[in-house]
């Protein structure tokens, strides 16, 4: 924005200039230009380091803003040049905002996220450009304005559309059948509280927001906007909700956050989760058996190959190699890849080969795809 410094004019008078009055004349003209030279000299001076100082603050600076007004700012040493070759241009034909954002949230107090974790928020952030790509993480829920020096949010903060928020559980709560159930002590003592936790969250941020929710396992290969009121079938008659994508204050999610909380068992895997959601709608259509594609009253059960192409039986297909044709037919009618990081966190990628998940990197991932070479190439690098 230019800055227009106030322009002074000078009068000497309505007296006639006559030769008695010259000399004087001539005398001040330096001295007045002395001065009028000095001023501008600051006033550029000033100008210049204030410019400098406000481009290397948006330069080094990325904040986001929670609900509350928070602001979430990244450490200085951050550098977006780092990953510069890998990330999005900007283009005259950037697609216009569209209502309802990208969800991810962590529910553990974990604040250095994964290579699959950066992955997820970079493929979904370059798939929905005009779409506010939001990660909720409890561990930023302490009051810090600061986010902790990570690679991983120091990639992420260089795309535009996404934001960094803390995840306030009795705040997302309120309001909801949930809120009482969380409220209750006891349900941390259960083995799988942190999943149980990430069902109920997700639930209700589909109530009350709508837009889409993904798991920090997903990797994006298309926009899923034109998804709306959907959730994928990842086996013949089971849903999951790694995926789900609603429009605000629905009723089917209105039903889903009511059963988590008639039908709560803690105590059994998947139980407020994928079969909550299996349940619920085989209630909400009267049916015993899902279909693939199946539309009933407005909600969409998708076939397994939308978002759950490889079965989580066969996670290992995932690590082994597959051409660039095969791939590219598998994943035809595919949105989203699950990578299932239950089963596959602890397997050894190796991120250069033609592996399936490798060359998911690659395409969907770039920056963090040179992240992972560039760490790779250095711990194969022998000691000095």
């Amino acid at each position: 924005m230019p800055v227009w410094l106030p322009i002074t004019t000078v009068v000497l008078g309505e007296q006639p200039l006559t030769r008695a009055r010259l000399p004087r004349m001539s005398s001040c003209l330096p001295k007045l230009t002395t001065v009028v030279l000095s001023h501008r000299l600051r006033a550029l001076f000033i100008l210049t380091v204030s410019l400098v100082f406000f481009a290397s603050v948006m330069f080094y600076w990325r904040t986001g803003e929670d609900t509350e007004g928070q602001l979430y700012s990244l450490p200085t040493q951050s550098r977006c040049e780092d990953f510069f070759l890998c990330l999005p241009h900007p283009t005259a034909g950037v697609l216009p905002a569209s209502p309802g954002d990208v969800f991810f949230v962590e529910t553990s107090e974990r604040t250095d996220p994964s290579y699959l974790f950066t992955c997820s928020v970079e493929s979904a952030a370059r798939a929905h450009p005009g779409t506010k790509v939001v990660v909720l993480m409890k561990g930023l829920a302490n009051g810090n304005a600061s986010l902790p020096n990570h690679w991983g949010f120091s990639l992420l903060s260089c795309f535009p559309n996404v934001e960094m928020r803390p995840l306030d559980l009795p705040e997302l709560f309120s309001g909801t059948p949930l809120a009482k159930w969380y409220l209750q002590p006891e349900h941390q003592k259960e083995p799988y509280f942190l999943p149980v936790l990430s069902d109920a969250c997700r639930i209700t941020i589909m109530w009350k927001f709508g837009g889409i929710y993904l798991d920090t396992d997903f990797i994006v290969l298309k926009n899923l906007k034109n998804l709306t009121n959907a959730l994928g079938k990842q086996s013949q008659d089971v849903l999951n909700g790694a995926f789900l994508s609603f429009k605000p204050k629905h009723e089917f999610m209105e039903l889903c956050m009511q059963d988590f909380v008639d039908n709560y068992n803690g105590w059994i895997w998947a139980h407020q989760g994928p079969e909550l959601l299996t349940r619920v709608f085989k209630r909400w259509c009267s049916i015993s058996n899902i279909e693939n594609n199946m539309d009933c009253k407005g909600v969409r059960a998708l076939s397994p190959e939308a978002v759950y192409p490889i079965h989580w039986e066969d996670w290992k297909k995932l690590f082994e190699p597959i051409s660039s044709s095969e791939l590219h037919k598998l994943l035809k009618n595919t949105y989203a890849v699950h990578v299932w990081n239950k089963l596959s966190h602890g397997t050894k990628l190796e991120i250069t080969s033609q592996a399936f998940l490798a060359q998911l990197y690659s395409q969907f991932c770039p920056a963090t795809y040179a992240k992972m070479k560039k760490d790779s190439e250095e711990q194969s690098r022998p000691a000095m």
